[in-house]
């Protein structure tokens, strides 16, 4: 089910004629941007089929980053476009030379982190009189590692979440999702033909808590556990989301920075836990920020929507391009917790050691049958 406040676009964009290529991209602020993008690389997404991928390979639906366009840039098929792009579908006859109304092309997207969906956004960029004439979306929730051909069995029941809606070219064309379930794939399916530069899949992590108990002890921010960013005081430089994704930061801007401060104040970001927890190790690390790294930081948490906040790590330097690591003195009971530096600057990762209490565990179990797990 769709939102239809969210603006549409529809029809051709003009032929690119020099300069910047986005300069007539079509776009909009949609609301559900600031979530976790569940087909995130970086979380494990992949493209894992596609039933054609001729002018341009599957896989660069989930880059990061903006489509790139270079009007130079040709090959021995044509032109090589940053996206998703299949070959021209025809009828079956010089009788019928157009496809059916049923003819259309697909992919199957495993998400990085299975999760309830908020948002998608399949952007067109530079798929300008070649995107298609309109897509749909349908998603499932299967377990461990299903092939392509697992989820194409005639017994594998789709839900549809963006019904076939006409989009536009070179623009970015989003959908609000309602529906209250775990999903673990997608498939893309444009119509009849065509291609789509970037997919985007907005949404909220819901691990699996068999899982996290068979870990026992594990990272209860990280996003691939279901651990959230609710807020920051800054996000000019990067999103702070970055701070819980999975691995260590490969440049500056794989972390979080945020502009200069000329004031007296601090930066902060709030998280929520992936459910009741108990903390008792804690890891800093400002890698590849170092003329821009936060000089101090401290940690509080908070047991509860309306608990007061506790600090566990007090104001504490930091070494710039460095990993820090604290043992706390006992388990801290935590449901939500506040890295404050000061008195600006970034960090790239924030970890937090601990186990879900049994009272967490109980919870994030119901919320896992609530969403169909």
């Amino acid at each position: 089910m769709t939102d239809a406040a969210i603006p549409r676009f529809t029809g051709d964009a003009l032929p690119y004629a020099g300069g910047d290529p986005y300069a007539d991209h079509r776009t909009a602020d949609f609301p559900f941007t600031h979530l976790v993008d569940l087909a995130d690389r970086r979380l494990g997404a992949g493209v894992i089929a596609a039933n054609d991928e001729f002018f341009a390979e599957r896989e660069n639906l989930l880059k990061p980053g903006p489509a790139v366009f270079d009007p130079e840039h040709f090959g021995h098929k044509g032109k090589i476009m940053d996206g998703w792009e299949t070959r021209r579908r025809r009828g079956v006859s010089a009788a019928e030379p157009h496809p059916t109304a049923d003819d259309h092309d697909w992919a199957l997207v495993r998400l990085g982190a299975p999760g309830v969906i908020r948002g998608i956004v399949l952007d067109t960029a530079h798929f300008r009189g070649n995107y298609p004439q309109a897509v749909s979306v349908e998603a499932v929730s299967l377990p461990g590692s299903p092939s392509p051909e697992e989820l194409l069995a005639p017994d594998v029941k789709w839900t549809v979440l963006v019904p076939r809606t006409a989009v536009g070219g070179h623009a970015a064309n989003g959908f609000a999702v309602d529906a209250e379930q775990r999903f673990t794939h997608l498939r893309i399916n444009q119509h009849p033909d065509g291609g789509i530069a970037r997919l985007r899949v907005y949404g909220e992590v819901a691990p699996d808590p068999a899982w996290l108990a068979a870990l026992g002890t594990f990272d209860l921010a990280a996003l691939e556990n279901g651990g959230q960013v609710e807020d920051a005081s800054d996000r000019f430089y990067s999103p702070a989301t970055n701070t819980i994704q999975p691995g260590r930061s490969r440049k500056m801007d794989d972390g979080w920075e945020t502009r200069r401060r000329r004031d007296q104040g601090n930066d902060w970001i709030r998280y929520r836990l992936a459910a009741r927890s108990e903390i008792r190790a804690v890891e800093i690390d400002t890698a590849y920020l170092k003329g821009n790294s936060a000089g101090w930081a401290s940690l509080s948490v908070r047991d509860g929507e309306d608990g007061d906040w506790s600090e566990i790590l007090p104001r504490t330097r930091l070494q710039p391009d460095t990993d820090h690591r604290f043992v706390l003195a006992g388990p801290v009971r935590a449901t939500h917790v506040r890295i404050d530096i000061f008195p600006d600057g970034g960090i790239s990762r924030l970890r937090l050691y601990g186990s879900l209490t049994e009272d967490g565990a109980d919870a994030l179990a119901a919320r896992h049958r609530e969403l169909g797990g």
